[in-house]
């Protein structure tokens, strides 16, 4: 059905539920942070992306900061979903949900190259936004719970928070290695998920032998 016209044949602007208004300039923020980058774009580009007045943010949103750390908090909490449906399906507490978990990790960085880059960026006034570092947060204690399981079901008496850094930080330099194409630059054809499932068991033997 064609979008709706004035009798002077400009096409009428959207109607926007409170909800949708909202969802909407974060959903245009989103695509414009995908093709220019957080500082490629204006608040006023969201707006005529979302087809709405340059004034209609300032319902629900201070700054284009705010917007973004509403994409942020949404990319948290797809990462901890996505991550959590993978151990799920490999089977909590075993080797194969810890594999799972580093592959679901990829895969939102490698869906969602510029939001996973703005989540862990430098961007303070996006961190500052209200929720976010408690949403990150959340999503890393979804990470030490996964562990702690694991650590209980195979008997490997370590500190899941150590282990869980451990691997936090093993699979996030992967990640970013691997959007970045730096490992195309030194390891043309590298298996990163395979490399994520090489080195996984490797870290969590370690844990035993520290102890």
């Amino acid at each position: 059905m064609p979008p709706a016209k004035t009798r002077h044949g400009v096409q009428a602007k959207k109607k926007f539920h409170h909800g949708d208004l909202r969802q909407a300039l974060i959903d245009a923020a989103r695509n414009l942070l995908a093709e220019r980058g957080a500082d490629g774009f204006s608040l006023a580009d969201a707006c005529r992306l979302a087809g709405v007045s340059t004034a209609a943010p300032y319902k629900h949103f201070r700054d284009k900061d705010e917007i973004l750390g509403e994409v942020v908090k949404q990319g948290f909490d797809a990462l901890r979903l996505g991550t959590e449906k993978a151990v799920i399906a490999a089977g909590p507490g075993t080797l194969a949900a810890m594999i799972a978990m580093g592959h679901a990790y990829l895969a939102f960085a490698r869906a969602e190259p510029a939001v996973f880059r703005l989540m862990f960026g430098e961007s303070k006034g996006v961190k500052e936004v209200a929720g976010v570092d408690a949403l990150g947060r959340t999503c890393f204690g979804s990470v030490i719970g996964n562990v702690e399981l694991y650590c209980r079901m195979n008997r490997v008496a370590a500190e899941a928070r150590e282990l869980a850094l451990d691997m936090w930080t093993f699979v996030h330099g992967a990640a970013c290695l691997d959007i970045d194409a730096d490992y195309a630059k030194v390891a043309p054809g590298i298996d990163v998920q395979a490399l994520i499932a090489h080195v996984t068991p490797r870290l969590l033997a370690s844990a035993r032998r520290r102890k």
